[in-house]
């Protein structure tokens, strides 16, 4: 059984066990979270919802709040001798699936 989650805006695909790196969540580590379920597939079929499944949900403990993978952003005016760098990592927390009810 699979289930695709939405978490502000942006959708996941989770099956039970997971660990899914999100955008930084206002959750202190070891917090569970409840997370709506956009789509739901098993043996039996698949069931879409609108925009959510009614009755269904995805519970995720928060594990960690990491930081990604660092990003150089580099500006160049040609003839003008400026060049800029910038430097900049993404804030995210990692959350595991613990179970995927509905």
């Amino acid at each position: 059984m699979y289930a695709v989650i939405n978490d502000r805006g942006r959708q996941y695909r989770a099956v039970q066990g997971d660990r899914l790196t999100l955008d930084r969540l206002d959750a202190e580590v070891g917090t569970m979270l409840d997370l709506p379920i956009m789509l739901l597939a098993d043996g039996a079929g698949v069931k879409v919802g609108s925009p959510a499944v009614a009755g269904a949900k995805a519970t995720c403990k928060v594990l960690s709040h990491p930081r990604g993978e660092k990003v150089i952003v580099t500006k160049y005016k040609r003839r003008k001798r400026n060049l800029r760098r910038r430097g900049y990592r993404h804030d995210q927390s990692v959350v595991e699936v613990v179970s995927i009810t509905g």
